[in-house]
């Protein structure tokens, strides 16, 4: 209590306390059945609620047929979400949390392929979402969508919710209306900052007057200082006074990014953190009634602590440490923050799913979006406490180990290099990502507490592990890179034309700094995501001259759905890489490469000292299929290589069957 006293001091919201300064902040979980909450999401949020939150606030909730944004967006304008809600919020409530649902609708932005519908803006904009333009709205669509908002709002009280958050960032809706840029209007809705501000203060009086005093209105701006068109920090100070100054609002949470700023939204590691506190800061010192929230880059409880006992906000929102710990706050309560499984900041399968329109889970926790059936983010003892050898200790065995102990197995784990993590530790390695370390060194303190016995540096045989005492041999022996160098866009090349010449390097080599490399340096990137891309940033930051090839249209297409693909880019330019698309390797000289244009198939042949080569690992599999008098199981790159997500997937899934 002592270290995070601020963080886990109680605050009270009109007449409802919450237990911590905590919020599992609103965010777009995606995880409605046919637009209607189902367990699935009922399991997600319970699960918050049960780790210790202070206050949860639920995926947003479309106020119209003109916002409706994701497939598995919750249904608008329909009371039939309400008895379905009522048995979530009346659990969440009961595990110790205030619930408030956010409410939102997205203005200029929106999505004709999920809406079938105009988009509805202030002044008819473009899309940033898509490449359509808006319907500039009439004053009656205007009223029709303050009615929208209200009736929402009053659902949502029906539905068990403790109050509202409405949605004013990112450039939605209402700060659409409240910035001139996009807000062209002459009549009573655009010009003067109480003409532009006149639809978000008559939304908020509607709701105080229909919901009552006890429910909760909380207002989601946020801070997107890279263009000049976009409000300013005393743009929005000034905005956050004149409604504070009624009184009605309880609390102002505050984001970063925007449409026009996508990256900021959901700041991946290739951004700092705490990137809210200097206009939380700010706002604190203006407003006189409401508290104010700062989310974006709020990883840790450390984090948390410096930004409240600094007097930069009241309250915190964790989101992704939420996700991928959805027990952070009970941890940081009972005094064992060590304990707490640490996001990544990857973005890979929480905003990287949800930006393919699938339900969000965590790379690091796969038990998110499988709460419903897995049990939560907790274990069961098994009836039997069985005895377990892992072979391999890379993402699939340390999650398969480590979710067996905490079944009470019996668990051995044997790594045959000096250390854990496998391809995972090599990631970690590259620029600003030493996060993954950490959650490394995390895997090693919970195997002490659990009992698990660690060996390093132990290649067992075929008759060592045929002869071992365990009765379940996991095998988790990863993949390793491919030696022939084929790519898959030169498919009637089973081989690289002279690699036998020398100088072509795999990134694990690069990384683990086996490679004997000039100054300068070709990157073929196959798979556009982190093993080339960050393989060729990290040998720009040691000052080599890289050449980063790759047959997609753009560098780091696959990286893109996580939004740092831009971040990245930009890095790479400032250090000088040259980034050539869709182009193939034809032919490796020794000391220069000939490439393929895609497009024209012209060639084009480059000086070079090193060739590296990020195409398609191999699984490694070099045991029997299985043991005699043991049962013998498989996960993750040696059945298939594939990203980490699915290896930490398939070690938990495993050690939940034993």
């Amino acid at each position: 209590m002592t270290q995070h006293r601020h963080l886990l001091a109680p605050l009270k919201l009109r007449n409802h306390i919450l237990r911590n300064r905590i919020v599992f902040g609103a965010h777009t979980n995606n995880m409605s059945d046919m637009g209607l909450p189902g367990p699935r999401m009922e399991a997600y949020l319970l699960e918050r609620a049960l780790g210790g939150a202070g206050m949860i606030v639920t995926e947003p909730v479309p106020v119209h047929a003109t916002g409706v944004l994701t497939r598995g967006n919750l249904l608008h304008s329909s009371d039939e979400i309400i008895p379905h809600f009522q048995r979530i919020t009346a659990k969440v409530k009961q595990a110790g949390a205030v619930i408030c649902q956010q409410l939102y609708h997205i203005g200029a932005h929106g999505d004709s392929d999920l809406s079938f519908a105009p988009h509805w803006s202030p002044s008819g904009g473009p899309s940033y979402h898509d490449s359509d333009g808006s319907h500039q709205m009439t004053e009656a669509e205007i009223v029709e969508l303050l009615e929208a908002h209200l009736a929402a709002a009053i659902r949502a009280k029906k539905s068990g919710f403790q109050g509202v958050e409405v949605w004013a960032a990112y450039h939605s809706l209402l700060d659409q209306f409240w910035t001139p840029w996009s807000n062209r209007r002459t009549d009573q809705w655009g010009g003067s900052l109480e003409n532009r501000t006149r639809f978000s203060r008559m939304l908020i009086e509607n709701i105080r007057s229909a919901c009552g005093e006890d429910f909760i209105i909380g207002l989601a701006i946020s801070y997107s200082p890279a263009y000049s068109v976009t409000l300013s920090a005393q743009d929005l100070c000034e905005i956050i006074a004149l409604h504070d100054a009624t009184g009605e609002l309880d609390y102002v949470t505050c984001g970063y990014g925007s449409y026009l700023e996508f990256e900021g939204i959901i700041p991946p590691f290739t951004h700092g953190e705490k990137l809210t506190t200097p206009l939380t800061e700010q706002l604190k010192a203006v407003v006189k009634h409401a508290v104010i929230t700062s989310e974006a880059g709020v990883r840790t409880p450390e984090n948390a602590e410096a930004i409240l006992a600094s007097g930069q906000a009241d309250l915190v929102s964790i989101v992704r440490g939420q996700i991928a710990d959805p027990h952070l706050a009970r941890k940081t309560t009972e005094g064992r923050v060590q304990d707490i499984r640490g996001c990544i900041s990857c973005n890979q399968m929480c905003w990287g799913r949800r930006s393919r329109d699938y339900w969000i889970s965590c790379l690091i926790n796969p038990s998110v979006g499988r709460e419903f059936e897995w049990g939560g983010d907790r274990f069961v003892a098994a009836a039997v406490a069985k005895s377990v050898l892992v072979v391999g200790a890379g993402p699939a065995g340390l999650e398969a180990a480590r979710a067996a102990a905490e079944m009470g197995h019996h668990v051995e784990i044997v790594e045959a290099s000096s250390l854990i993590g496998g391809q995972f530790r090599l990631a970690g390695l590259q620029p600003r990502r030493a996060q993954i370390l950490d959650l490394l060194d995390w895997y090693e303190r919970q195997f002490t507490q659990l009992g698990v016995t660690l060996r390093l540096n132990c290649y067992l045989d075929e008759a060592e592990i045929a002869s071992h005492p365990a009765e379940v041999v996991i095998l988790a022996t990863g993949s390793q890179p491919d030696e022939t160098g084929f790519q898959r866009w030169m498919p009637h090349l089973a081989r690289l034309p002279g690699l036998d010449l020398g100088g072509v390097w795999s990134p694990e080599a690069v990384l683990r700094r086996e490679a004997r490399m000039g100054d300068s340096v070709v990157v073929y990137d196959e798979g556009s995501n982190w093993r080339g891309v960050g393989t060729a940033w990290a040998l720009a930051e040691q000052g080599k001259q890289v050449i980063l090839v790759t047959p997609e249209a753009f560098v780091g297409k696959e990286i893109a759905r996580t939004a740092a693909d831009g971040a990245v880019r930009r890095r790479l330019a400032q250090l000088g890489v040259r980034m050539l698309t869709e182009h193939c390797i034809a032919e490796w000289h020794g000391n220069g490469v000939t490439l393929r244009n895609m497009l024209t198939e012209a060639l084009e042949t480059l000086p070079t000292s090193a060739l590296v080569m990020a195409t398609t690992n191999r699984a490694f599999d070099p045991f029997p299929a299985s043991f005699p008098g043991k049962t013998t199981h498989r996960i993750g790159d040696c059945t298939a290589p594939r990203l980490a997500a699915y290896a930490f997937h398939e070690g938990r899934k495993l050690a939940l069957s034993l």
